[in-house]
């Protein structure tokens, strides 16, 4: 299919897009990997529409919870009616809610419960706003699919704002530099690994599964 009449699906970095196939849906063109955060998400959907213009976007990936009852490894979405995603989102058993987008990581607890009450939104994470504002100044339809990787009661094993370098990418000799001096929190981290690849297997099914039975 003509990359100009498909959809195209953004996810913030490769590990969120692991177990995505574009090829298993007719209607998808391809996946982007834009980066993480505004900027980069930014950056990398303008280029996209710059080379063609799909049918619709979908922001995809990794996300924190806020609300308590949302679980980890649920699917949660928001979606413009154009898209005629929500149907076969809710099949595949995806939560509609309110995302709030991030400038940072919400690595703990505490920020999580602070960011429920000030924003009243169910889940946070960093790209999806961005995205779909300028999906909107171009007039195509977008939607946001995501999966809780941590929920509202999980800290993150690491503070991974302090690992980021300024263009908003992870600083890898930081990072081993920290889990060298810090060996305590390996167990931790090769869980976290664990949790978000069971997250991401979840993710591209409810994108498969919903984006195989969308109706034009």
């Amino acid at each position: 299919m003509d990359s100009s009449s498909a959809a195209l699906i953004c996810f913030a970095v490769k590990e969120e897009a692991k177990f995505f196939v574009p090829s298993l849906v007719p209607s998808v063109g391809s996946a982007l990997i834009t980066g993480m955060g505004r900027k980069n998400a930014a950056e990398g959907i303008r280029k996209a529409l710059a080379k063609s213009r799909p049918t619709m976007v979908i922001t995809a990936g990794f996300a924190g919870g806020l609300n308590p009852k949302l679980a980890f490894g649920t699917v949660v979405f928001e979606a413009d009616s154009e898209t005629g995603l929500t149907d076969g989102l809710l099949k595949a058993g995806a939560v509609p809610v309110r995302f709030h987008c991030a400038d940072r990581v919400a690595v703990t607890v505490a920020e999580k419960q602070s960011l429920w009450q000030s924003t009243q939104a169910d889940v946070v994470e960093m790209e999806s706003s961005v995205i779909r504002s300028i999906c909107r100044e171009h007039a195509i339809p977008s939607a946001t699919v995501r999966v809780i990787s941590d929920a509202a009661n999980e800290d993150l094993p690491l503070d991974f704002n302090t690992l980021m370098t300024p263009d908003d990418r992870i600083n890898y000799a930081k990072l081993a530099w920290t889990v060298a001096v810090g060996p305590q929190k390996i167990p931790a981290l090769i869980r976290f690994q664990k949790l978000t690849m069971i997250a991401a297997r979840k993710l591209a099914e409810a994108l498969h599964l919903s984006l195989g039975s969308r109706r034009d």
